[in-house]
């Protein structure tokens, strides 16, 4: 049985196949389309589900949303009355959109979709799951465990902003919700909007911002923003924000309780910024804490599966870790909208086929999320030659020989090989890399080849079974969804001048012995690398660490800021022509930027829209 899963008409829009049970391809709109968290109907993703399996959707059992649309609707004229006369005018913005698109989803889906098949049966064979069971089944169906407590965090789906539930076997039970205006993933966000950072993708700014500032606000928040119970349960003051009625997230009084305005975009990021970053990062710890042992205590279960949007905060996910609330903790790595796709189509396919769900050994099913498009080295000879491009083509040994030699000089690497990932990180399919060793790569990378902002962290890659040896992680962190600190042999002292400095300042202060990846609170975002999943980049980092005894490189995302990550050859040797990025390793081919005609330059930095 194969089933096609969609997610759509709100932000990262995604589709994901799956057949018998197994996931064999999924991808964002955005990756195709250059538009970043596209939320159109994601024609291109489809297109690549199917064709690279071979099929047509005549050859698809069943297609299902990622949520259910009257619901939605449901959501926003119950809360319009609750609120009148107040948010009128948003009111009078919204209606007509939904009345034009929205309400008639199911119909426009079908339209969409019947540019693909005209004679499919869509009356019986297109699905709508809730949006939380979305996320749900994309958290556990694809964990190892045959049972395991679940819990989903995000903005709002219909109406369910929390989510708690069982898994077993091919069984999913949810039995707590926490509903819209009450939400965690939008009360981090209004903090996103107050500090000057764009809602829906600022999110994990703030994130990074934390560390720079202390949670001089956390009471401020605690007392007077959310009525926070034992077991992680809550209700917003809704009096301090405006997101219910308004066009924008907090209001008069927010500011006036902390004594400002928002920050304006684009102006320069001060010491209170980081306080505030520092307070609702905390205050959100502490929710998502008292929420686990909730749930620990509730269900007896030793096992933890979490998504949503609010799962991709990886310093709260390290904290669940450090308190060893569960003995297993397993996130989907598409953890937002577009990992509903997957989470439609696997349940879905659970509903309707009546197989037994098969335990997934001692791993995940995700195949290291790599499951979007994949070039073979002739289709990436050919796009080279077509747009300009001058490489040279390696065999294996030599070809990891000279970007391990290019990586050892400090240069920037662009890594592009086999599958795209699924999911907003880059995993060692779509990376740039550097040396984590360098004191000057965080700031080179951050303001000559990704064009933002200095404060923020880079991620190691690190082989699998060295993870141990260099940070306090007692666990495999695949898909960079665990925080953790960098251990006390490999950190120096640098209390002397901590204690001088602040904020921003602090940044410049080597750390550690791999500083490139070593925040400011000794932390970092972990990616554990296992040959089983991703050989060539695990072979690199081999090959590095003979060279260096150092068993790590930094791994970011191939793309600038606003940019989605890199989908195509093209998408590659684009981006590696507009920013100051040395070497571009794509397939077996080498292209160095020195040996590149100059008039194939581009001004890159203003291509995109900041995120």
């Amino acid at each position: 049985m194969r089933v096609l899963g969609i997610s759509a008409f709100y932000h990262d829009s995604a589709a994901a196949l799956v057949e018998d049970g197994k996931i064999i391809s999924a991808a964002q709109e955005e990756r195709f389309t250059r538009r970043k968290h596209d939320s159109r109907f994601p024609s291109n993703a489809i297109s690549y589900c199917l064709e690279s399996s071979n099929i047509d959707l005549n050859d698809i059992d069943f297609v299902t949303f990622y949520d259910k649309p009257f619901l939605k609707f449901e959501r926003l004229l119950e809360t319009y009355i609750a609120f009148s006369p107040k948010g009128f005018r948003s009111f009078s913005m919204a209606l007509p959109i939904w009345l034009n698109e929205k309400l008639f989803q199911k119909y426009l889906i079908k339209r969409k979709l019947k540019s693909h098949a005209p004679d499919y049966d869509w009356e019986k064979k297109l699905l709508f799951s809730e949006h939380h069971l979305s996320h749900a089944a994309s958290a556990f169906y694809p964990s190892p465990f045959k049972e395991a407590a679940i819990l989903t965090l995000d903005g709002v789906g219909e109406w369910t902003t929390t989510s708690i539930g069982i898994g077993d076997g091919n069984d999913i039970k949810m039995y707590k919700e926490i509903h819209f205006p009450h939400s965690l993933g939008l009360l981090y966000s209004a903090f996103t909007y107050y500090t000057g950072f764009k809602v829906n993708s600022g999110e994990y700014k703030v994130m990074g911002l934390a560390p720079y500032g202390t949670p001089k606000y956390r009471d401020i928040i605690l007392n007077n923003l959310i009525d926070l119970n034992e077991d992680g349960s809550f209700r917003l003051n809704l009096k301090y924000f405006d997101y219910c009625t308004g066009l924008r997230m907090t209001n008069n009084k927010f500011n006036k309780l902390f004594d400002s305005p928002p920050r304006s975009p684009g102006s320069p990021v001060t010491q209170r910024e980081m306080d505030l970053a520092a307070s609702i990062q905390s205050v959100t710890e502490e929710i998502i804490l008292r929420m686990s042992r909730s749930i620990a205590k509730d269900t007896g279960l030793s096992k933890l599966c979490l998504a949503g949007g609010v799962a991709l905060n990886c310093v709260a996910n390290g904290k669940i870790l450090e308190e060893k609330i569960f003995e297993e903790v397993w996130i989907q790595p598409a953890a937002g909208d577009s990992g509903g796709a997957l989470g439609a189509a696997l349940s879905g396919y659970y509903q309707y086929s009546g197989d037994k769900r098969e335990k997934n050994s001692n791993t995940d099913s995700m195949q290291g999320s790599y499951l979007g498009p994949e070039y073979t080295q002739t289709e990436i000879e050919n796009e080279l030659e077509r747009i300009g491009a001058k490489f040279n083509v390696y065999n294996d040994h030599d070809f990891l020989t000279d970007v391990t030699n290019a990586l050892c000089q400090g240069k920037a690497v662009g890594w592009f090989q086999g599958r795209m990932e699924f999911g907003p990180r880059a995993l060692g399919s779509r990376s740039i890399l550097g040396d984590p060793r360098s004191p000057d790569m965080q700031r080179t990378l951050n303001k000559k080849i990704k064009y933002r902002e200095s404060f923020r962290p880079f991620a190691p890659a690190i082989k699998s079974e060295e993870v141990q040896n260099w940070f306090d992680l007692n666990t495999q962190s695949p898909y960079m969804l665990f925080v953790s600190t960098v251990k006390s042999e490999h950190l120096y002292d640098t209390s002397s001048s901590d204690n001088s400095l602040s904020g921003i300042d602090r940044l410049n202060i080597p750390r550690s012995k791999i500083p490139a990846v070593t925040h400011v609170d000794n932390s970092a975002r972990i990616q554990t690398v296992d040959k089983s999943t991703n050989k060539r980049f695990y072979d690199l980092l081999s090959m590095f660490e003979n060279k260096t005894s150092c068993p790590i490189l930094v791994n970011t995302s191939f793309n600038v800021r606003g940019e989605p990550i890199v989908c195509s050859p093209e998408d590659a040797f684009r981006c590696f022509m507009g920013t100051e990025m040395d070497v571009l390793a794509i397939g077996n081919c080498i292209l160095t930027k020195t040996s590149q005609d100059l008039s194939l330059k581009i001004n890159y930095k203003n291509n995109f829209e900041l995120d």
